[in-house]
């Protein structure tokens, strides 16, 4: 599982991540039932947890790649869509139905990561449209989503939704509830520059609503405040430095994001790398948040703060990725793209080239892409949804926000 929402997968499932192994990428929930790993699939470990998340981030960082993955790939993920639009982290029966009793649940994360997926290989306009309406059903009063339905808003839920509407096309601060959008949520969540943990956001306050820096929660609200997604470019370098600054009125997007930067640049300053501690153990590397947070650094233009910890995941991170599976070779990829650098060459390893064997070999790409740089291709929703008969999110949504709204006044 992608460290990115391991937070707000764990507090879903009830389970805590093992303390053993270093490197570990995601959750190892005791007695894990064992599953016939189906054709198509990504990976080779259980994907009960993970299944469509890893798929979704593979198939992106093919894509984002300029490669065309494999029809065999792209079919098992929308072969995971439930009939209203989510999707689960796995469905081992796509002919049982999802919800009820004894089905499985939809989650906002795993949707998210299969409409980002999707979208980037193009063709599937009507499974994105259904499930990012399934996803406006979930936003929250405060503006920001949890990771189930009627879960509390976090931050690492938001940020991947928020990049799910935007690889669509979507203006994210249309996408309000009760006068509150995404964004609110950001700004009221980031720490003061002047406090412990200063400009870092919180993955969502504690029971007496006090906030606490969060790394993890940090990457993921960036890059939501910047309103990106998984797999974005350079951003162009701050104009007014490399600082995190107060303000007597609300953040605007912007300042959440140079504020979380300049958390995130100083967290990873000393040693190149950010550290976690499970339960019982010493700290150690945190793989996974270390690749995100260079991509949220890059992608705010902060290249100067992102390539000491750049170097370290060149250096470190290979060994990681070969246990941890297609997520963190996707997660490397993004890292590397958003750097401006070649994944082929990632300290000495070709990042594609392990991505591929762990999963259906991509078929070439439409228009030949230089390594390192995207490849353009046909947007999976395209101008006439999001501009002209788009009045699907313009009226479409807008109507079902205004019906959502109605029931709640009732």
């Amino acid at each position: 599982m992608n460290v990115r929402r391991s937070a707000a997968a764990l507090a879903a499932v009830g389970v805590l991540a093992a303390a053993a192994p270093a490197m570990a990428a995601g959750p190892s929930p005791s007695a894990p039932p064992k599953v016939t790993i189906p054709a198509g699939l990504f990976g080779k470990t259980d994907p009960t947890y993970d299944g469509v998340w890893r798929q979704s981030l593979a198939l992106l960082a093919q894509r984002t790649l300029g490669y065309r993955p494999a029809d065999s790939a792209v079919d098992w993920l929308v072969g995971q869509q439930c009939d209203k639009g989510g999707f689960a982290a796995f469905r081992a029966d796509t002919t049982k139905p999802c919800e009820g009793k004894g089905g499985v649940q939809p989650d906002t994360n795993s949707t998210a990561a299969a409409v980002q997926a999707l979208q980037a290989v193009g063709g599937h306009d009507a499974e994105v449209r259904k499930a990012l309406v399934w996803l406006t059903t979930l936003q929250n009063k405060d503006g920001g989503w949890g990771y189930s339905s009627g879960a509390p808003s976090d931050t690492n839920s938001t940020g991947v939704v928020v990049g799910a509407f935007a690889a669509a096309g979507q203006d994210i601060a249309e996408l309000h509830l009760n006068g509150k959008n995404p964004y609110d949520l950001l700004a009221k969540w980031s720490l003061p520059c002047d406090g412990t943990g200063g400009g870092a956001l919180a993955y969502q306050p504690d029971k007496k609503g006090k906030l606490a820096a969060n790394a993890d929660a940090t990457a993921a609200g960036v890059l939501g405040a910047l309103g990106k997604g998984f797999a974005p470019k350079a951003g162009k370098a701050p104009k007014q430095g490399y600082i995190c600054a107060n303000s007597d009125k609300q953040l605007t997007p912007a300042e959440v994001a140079s504020n979380g930067s300049a958390y995130l640049g100083e967290a990873m300053n000393p040693d190149g790398y950010l550290k976690s501690a499970l339960p019982g153990a010493k700290d150690q590397p945190d793989y996974g948040n270390t690749a995100d947070s260079v991509v949220a650094l890059a992608a705010n233009g902060w290249m100067r703060q992102a390539k000491k910890p750049y170097a370290w995941l060149e250096k470190n991170a290979v060994k990681w990725a070969e246990q941890s599976g297609p997520a963190a070779y996707a997660e490397l990829v993004f890292a590397a793209h958003a750097m401006g650098d070649d994944p082929h060459d990632f300290g000495g390893t070709d990042l594609v080239q392990a991505l591929d064997a762990t999963g259906p070999a991509p078929q070439k790409a439409a228009r030949t892409a230089e390594p390192g740089k995207r490849a353009e291709h046909d947007s999976g929703i395209g101008v006439w949804w999001i501009v002209g008969a788009g009045l699907v999110f313009g009226v479409g949504i807008g109507i079902l926000l205004s019906g959502r709204r109605k029931r709640q006044q009732l």
